[in-house]
């Protein structure tokens, strides 16, 4: 069954023009879809425009022009509902000290217009962990606590999108797996997920698709797996009883990257040279195979291709 789209982006633009300089387009004919119920990851280095495009959302930055459309709502037509639909976490902690967690998901629920009686601010505490603290001062929690407090923040209205801006920008690395055990959490309740971050690895685990920017333009939008597939360099590591004499020449596309007595590295193109040939070769050459092992590379390669306008 096609799940529906609770976010399509259409030809969105952002241009920021200075006096008496060039205008900078932040978003350059942005288009995207992402559906109910998925882990979308939006990556790109700094300056690509996810932090804009993140704040059209949010309301606190107008675009230029194009159509954006949440959860139903079209963005110049029903600007209140598309906010309502959705809940940011921001990278930067962001709340009063010296307000308990209780205290201020009440107080962010009175900002949204929720009544008292419709108010889940003790599921919400229990979803993100907090129940224990949910009377101490906010700033005596620790690291990890404030940031499953920003994401509760962002949900007391109980939206169906929850965006997470650099959720875990210099965390370590226990609390990095703790707020993806709270991401997991939510989005097997159905909660749409939106995520951007610098930890390619990251991405690679949690998310369904991918879509990358770089300079204002959206230059890759697919599945984590189908991006994967795009890289064709495959690297081989041998390790053999004796010196192989393959080079660069045996087969099309075959780079030696080092070759010892007992250890050869070779990389070549998936679509133009198949493993088993290469290990026929050595066996031809009366060499026993000790061990043998492959590295498909990683989003880190996609991520750089694109980024730096190489084609995969």
């Amino acid at each position: 069954m096609n799940k529906k789209n609770v976010l399509t982006v259409k030809n969105l633009n952002k241009v920021y023009s200075k006096k008496g300089s060039k205008q900078i387009h932040a978003l350059n004919n942005l288009n995207l879809e992402v559906k109910e119920g998925e882990i979308f990851g939006l990556l790109g280095p700094n300056g690509a425009g996810k932090s804009t495009f993140i704040n059209i959302l949010g309301g606190s930055v107008i675009k230029t022009e194009g159509e954006v459309n949440v959860w139903g709502f079209n963005l110049d037509k029903n600007p209140r509902q598309v906010r309502a639909s959705i809940g940011i976490v921001p990278q930067e902690v962001n709340f009063d000290p010296f307000f308990s967690p209780r205290k201020l998901l009440e107080l962010q629920a009175g900002l949204y217009g929720i009544r008292e009686k419709d108010r889940i601010t003790d599921t919400i505490l229990k979803l993100v962990s907090l129940e224990a603290q949910s009377d101490s001062y906010a700033r005596a929690l620790s690291g990890g606590m404030k940031r499953r407090l920003l994401v509760a923040k962002a949900m007391v209205h109980q939206p169906p999108i929850i965006i997470l801006d650099e959720p875990t920008a210099g965390v370590d690395v226990e609390l990095r797996n703790t707020l993806w055990e709270n991401v997991k959490s939510l989005n097997k309740q159905g909660v749409t997920t939106i995520l951007t971050t610098h930890y390619l690895e990251e991405a690679e685990k949690m998310c369904d698709r991918i879509g990358i920017l770089s300079g204002g333009k959206l230059v890759a939008l697919d599945t984590t797996e189908n991006l994967l597939e795009r890289i064709q360099t495959k690297i081989v590591y041998v390790t053999t009883d004796k010196k192989t004499n393959i080079n660069d020449n045996t087969f099309e596309s075959l780079k030696v990257i080092s070759n010892d007595e007992k250890k050869l590295i070779l990389s070549y193109e998936k679509s133009k040279l198949n493993i088993d040939k290469i290990i026929t070769e050595i066996k031809n050459q009366n060499i026993k195979i000790q061990d043998i092992s492959t590295d498909d590379g990683d989003l880190e390669d996609v991520f750089l291709r694109l980024t730096k306008n190489q084609v995969i």
